[in-house]
């Protein structure tokens, strides 16, 4: 065993099941182990790492910050702070932003701030419908809408009031509002549970019915988010907008940061001083990294990138179901597509270790690609020949 590995595993709690590599460094879209060995990322750190890696205007703006200030108390402004929160506001078309350390603690607080909102309106509202499928983080309140019982059971009693909905199936949604229905939480694609995309009419559905309802609607884009289905949110593609939105992952590309962002009309009624806070949240390198990553979306126009690599990597994809008969779907859009199969994933994944390519799993049966969103075609097309040697 490597010694990495084994200082890890007599050092840290066992809850990952972890692949037998241990990686050093990073260049463009490709990792590198300890051994030197070379491989193609189609992973991105779970949809993290959006620019790659060793980006030198990103590296050059958390170099720059780290000799100038990377924490201090959110009692007191800081010169990035705001800067971050802006450039949140125009890429999301969201009006406020809180900042977090995470997907899952955005979630946490996104679940708070309609349930405050539901306080201070004087509705008595509290309960949460949610989507089978879907997953949200691990906090208590993320879990409690997570629709995988074996994500939720251990760990019984959770936050109460939640109901499971079926994905894309509007009347499902319909027919669990109640009178004490505060808001509607799903994923415009979700990940975890399979790659399954929502359709126009169930997003736009789902819009009415809140509006008509007086509920709110969350959209979690932690992982669909900042670019990687075609356009900045997910949400956008539809023509709708959601009250309350949580974000992470690519935001601070590999920096760890997440946020939650509101409407003004939410953010009137909600969060106060007091409410809600968090130690790092909004630190100023977290900030710096999206900032910067935010600049260099829009300059480079990374979202439209993604969208024609994302379609060139569906027509692969589809000659894959073609040419294997344990390859039966192609699901998802943009650069968050998966494939569903009929072999074990997990036997796919470690085959794919040893052949210099990183993949996931998604779901019981469905291979994730989620690379970075700066690959190109040549990349595409590397991960295909890869693949094929493994099926």
């Amino acid at each position: 065993m490597n010694r990495y590995m084994e200082e890890t595993n007599q050092a840290l709690l066992h809850t990952y099941n972890q692949f037998p590599v241990v990686l050093e460094r990073g260049e463009g879209v490709y990792l590198y182990d300890t051994e030197g060995k070379k491989y193609l990322d189609f992973a991105a750190g779970y949809a993290v790492s959006s620019l790659g890696y060793g980006n030198q205007e990103l590296n050059g703006a958390l170099k720059a910050q780290i000799d100038r200030l990377f924490h201090t108390s959110n009692l007191y402004y800081n010169t990035v702070c705001g800067e971050a929160a802006e450039a949140l506001k125009r890429v999301s078309k969201m009006d406020r932003i809180f900042f977090t350390n995470s997907g899952g603690e955005a979630v946490e607080g996104a679940l708070k701030a309609a349930r405050k909102y539901a306080y201070k309106k004087g509705t008595g509202r509290y309960e949460f419908i949610a989507m089978e499928e879907s997953f949200h983080g691990r906090g208590f309140g993320a879990v409690s809408v997570t629709g995988h019982t074996s994500y939720r059971e251990p760990f019984e009693p959770l936050v109460p009031g939640v109901s499971f909905a079926k994905y894309n199936d509007l009347d499902s949604v319909r027919a669990l509002v109640t009178d004490k229905t505060c808001a509607v939480i799903l994923e415009p694609l979700q990940g975890e549970g399979g790659i399954h995309l929502a359709t126009e009419e169930f997003m736009k559905g789902i819009r009415k019915l809140c509006d008509e309802e007086g509920i709110l609607m969350i959209c979690d884009e932690v992982q669909c988010g900042m670019g990687r289905t075609g356009s900045m949110f997910a949400w956008q593609s539809y023509g709708t907008r959601p009250d309350i939105m949580t974000m992470a992952k690519a935001i601070g590309s590999g920096i760890p940061v997440g946020a939650f962002a509101l409407t003004e009309e939410v953010a009137a009624y909600s969060l106060e001083p007091g409410d809600h806070g968090t130690t790092y949240g909004g630190n100023p390198l977290a900030c710096a990294a999206v900032s910067k990553t935010a600049e260099i979306f829009e300059k480079e126009e990374i979202a439209a990138h993604a969208k024609a690599m994302g379609q060139y990597l569906k027509e692969k994809l589809q000659m894959l179901v073609q040419e294997y008969d344990c390859v039966t779907e192609v699901r998802g859009t943009g650069l968050m597509q998966g494939i569903r199969v009929t072999k074990p994933v997990s036997g796919i994944t470690n085959a794919a270790l040893k052949e210099g390519l990183l993949i996931i799993g998604a779901g019981t049966d469905v291979i994730r690609f989620v690379p970075p969103l700066v690959i190109e075609k040549e990349h595409i097309d590397e991960m295909i020949e890869k693949l094929k040697k493994v099926l």
